[in-house]
């Protein structure tokens, strides 16, 4: 495998929309499209294939000199063409890739399917914002169109905290610093305490990973700033029982009333098959922050109640999963199967489609369908 061959690999996987790339030993390469993987007809991959694609992948790194290690985050571009979060682990002592492709141009909020409200979301002043979902749900996708939001409209200083860095903005109406871990800093809380030194506007970490992480943004919110962050959590209640149990239990009332007042939203994200079944449009359930809501987070044994407010805040730019999978029905943009599956409660949401006359037992036989596939490319690799 030589430096031509994998920018061949990476550039189809451009091409042809994927947004994840696999190379591992006994396997051919593997592409991942709208949530299926997808074979190339290339060769079955060796343990030379696979340390030869680390290495090039590693060329400049500080790593390159020492490939003993066990699993490794870091970024990679082609110039011009797209650019690639990459890890490399190890599994059997042989080089496992995974490579989730960044596309160069960062999308709007139209075109990303996401609920307008989110760019009024991107243009607060203040507080605390998560961008929530399982991985591979848009987490990332969501929060660099966020921050190129606040790029296009005000005359603010960003700092980005991200492991690695992503998208590349560049400067509109903003001054952006984007600073990576490992290689511009030692780790989060690392960057965020030297944030607040750098005269942030607004601060975006790439995830909420621990205590320290967690406890410092929202101190970066307490004084001022506007964050913006992600987690892996499923919804809006989990999120919130996420934060809080980052910290020992003596001190989770505390952490309660400072989430209670800096939170200003939470938007998770569930991306779905279309009923075309050419593409993925997101389901988002959004909490924006009202004196309701901010009891439920303070009273542990009221948390629950947070999705009736959410469920009643429609006026005010909330929903719950289950009422934007509704609108997508209604808008034709999934099938019946689809929603069903991804509901959160089912039965409730079967009622409230028999309710609207809707067919719970629809059949989506009518609809195209994706059977196996497989990438051939024209260009002999």
């Amino acid at each position: 495998m030589d430096r031509e061959k994998l920018h061949r690999l990476l550039r189809l996987g451009i091409e042809k929309g994927a947004s994840d790339i696999h190379f591992q030993v006994g396997y051919l390469p593997l592409y991942r499209f709208n949530g299926e993987l997808v074979e190339l007809r290339y060769k079955v991959l060796s343990a030379k294939d696979t340390e030869a694609i680390a290495r090039l992948l590693l060329e400049g790194d500080i790593h390159e000199s020492d490939m003993s290690f066990s699993e490794l985050d870091l970024a990679y571009e082609l110039p011009s063409e797209g650019r690639f979060r990459v890890n490399i682990s190890r599994q059997r002592r042989f080089y496992n890739i995974v490579l989730r492709v960044i596309p160069l141009q960062i999308r709007t909020f139209d075109e990303l399917n996401l609920p307008s409200v989110l760019r009024d979301l991107a243009q607060l002043g203040r507080g605390y914002v998560l961008i929530t979902g399982a991985t591979g749900m848009g987490k990332s996708t969501t929060l660099a169109t966020m921050i190129q939001e606040v790029n296009k409209v005000r005359k603010a200083k960003i700092i980005t905290i991200e492991d690695p860095i992503e998208f590349v903005f560049t400067h509109d109406k903003s001054i952006i610093t984007q600073r990576e871990i490992g290689t511009d800093t030692a780790s989060f809380p690392d960057a965020l305490h030297s944030a607040l030194r750098q005269d942030p506007d607004v601060i975006m970490v790439g995830e909420m990973r621990d205590l320290e992480t967690v406890d410092t943004s929202l101190k970066a919110a307490e004084t001022g700033h506007m964050v913006f962050s992600s987690i892996h959590t499923g919804d809006v209640s989990s999120t919130i029982n996420r934060l809080v149990s980052f910290f020992p239990s003596e001190e989770q009332n505390q952490v309660r009333a400072r989430v209670a007042d800096n939170l200003r939203a939470i938007v998770s994200l569930r991306l779905l098959t279309n009923k075309k079944q050419t593409g993925r449009v997101p389901a988002v359930e959004i909490m924006r922050s009202t004196r309701s809501i901010q009891e439920c987070i303070k009273d542990p044994a009221k948390t629950h109640e947070i999705h009736d407010w959410i469920a009643k805040g429609r006026t005010e730019g909330m929903q719950t999963f289950d009422q934007h999978l509704l609108d997508l029905l209604r808008a034709n943009k999934i099938s019946v199967e689809t929603a069903l599956n991804a509901a959160s409660n089912p039965a409730d949401f079967r009622t409230k489609l028999a309710l609207e006359g809707g067919d719970p037992d629809e059949s989506s036989a009518s609809e195209s369908t994706m059977g196996p596939m497989e990438i051939e490319s024209d260009e002999r690799f």
